[in-house]
């Protein structure tokens, strides 16, 4: 049975993206939304990154500013790793089902982590192409980014290019630090191609490995959170360390395996794994002045 549409298949071919509608029942929202809560809890006796992921690394992310008064926790890595639910939603989603139908049919779980912009918070995701922090033999590759609260413009919603997907890959190294970011010249004109993603809670994007995307600020009263879970093709494998390394990376999540590898002719700069809890960190060491 299908989950997408003709229509709707030609669109993301075309786009590099895809906005699926009630894709989260109100259950999964409610134990999404739950553990999330107790995570935001926690935080408040925290000034600094904290937890373990599978390399060491601190699990949870939190924004310069941060208080027990008012907490930012902006990021968790590998959440499936500390929850039933997310591990659920990641395993079995309609969502999942219609990423097998754009990438697969063979499908593999690659990473999964928690993004929140709290009411106010400051942090912004500058331009990227997200295959550029992970190198794969091929780009059959896309992330689900489920939307765990009503995402409106003022509330920094994801921006995509509609069609970079098809385009070139861009360098995100600048005067030889690993940024994250693409040259300043073609973030300038990213900015002015991008397409906000909205939608009410349980909504889910799906986008491109290759799609240039960012997003900005939450300037409202109101939370942003997506759950990302990323995935690629059976026969996509890594060519480099993972950023957000996890025990399930590889779980085959729908189809069969075929042992064998599929080579897309392509040409990237290898990334630089980040030696703090998230890929903010490498973003901000952009030379100052960049838009």
């Amino acid at each position: 049975m299908t989950t997408l549409t003709p229509e709707q298949v030609e669109l993301f071919l075309r786009d590099g993206y895809l906005v699926l509608g009630d894709v989260l029942s109100d259950e999964d929202l409610e134990r999404l939304r739950g553990d999330f809560a107790g995570w935001v809890e926690e935080s408040r006796q925290h000034d600094a990154a904290y937890g373990l992921t599978f390399d060491g690394r601190p699990r949870f992310d939190i924004e310069p500013g941060h208080s027990a008064e008012r907490p930012a926790l902006r990021r968790v890595a590998s959440p499936t790793e500390i929850s039933a639910a997310y591990l659920d939603v990641m395993r079995d989603s309609p969502a999942v089902d219609a990423t097998a139908e754009l990438i697969g049919p063979n499908l593999e779980f690659n990473h999964s982590k928690v993004n929140s912009k709290q009411p106010g918070a400051a942090t912004e995701v500058r331009f990227h192409q997200d295959i550029c922090f992970e190198a794969h033999t091929n780009d059959s590759m896309l992330a689900v980014l489920y939307f765990l609260d009503d995402v409106t413009l003022e509330n920094g919603p994801l921006e995509v290019v509609p069609g970079s997907h098809r385009g070139p890959l861009y360098d995100h190294w600048q005067d030889g630090v690993f940024t994250g970011i693409v040259a300043p010249e073609v973030e300038v004109r990213a900015g002015t191609e991008a397409v906000p993603c909205t939608g009410p809670a349980g909504t889910a994007c799906l986008m491109h490995g290759r799609l240039l995307h960012g997003s900005a600020p939450n300037l409202s009263d109101r939370p942003r959170t997506l759950f990302i879970s990323a995935y690629r093709a059976e026969d996509c494998y890594p060519l480099e360390t993972s950023h957000v390394p996890s025990e399930h990376e590889g779980e085959l999540v729908r189809g069969e395996r075929t042992n064998r590898v599929r080579c897309s002719d392509m040409e990237l700069a290898f990334s630089e794994v980040p030696t703090g809890a998230s890929f903010f960190e490498q973003q901000a060491q952009a030379t100052p002045g960049m838009m």
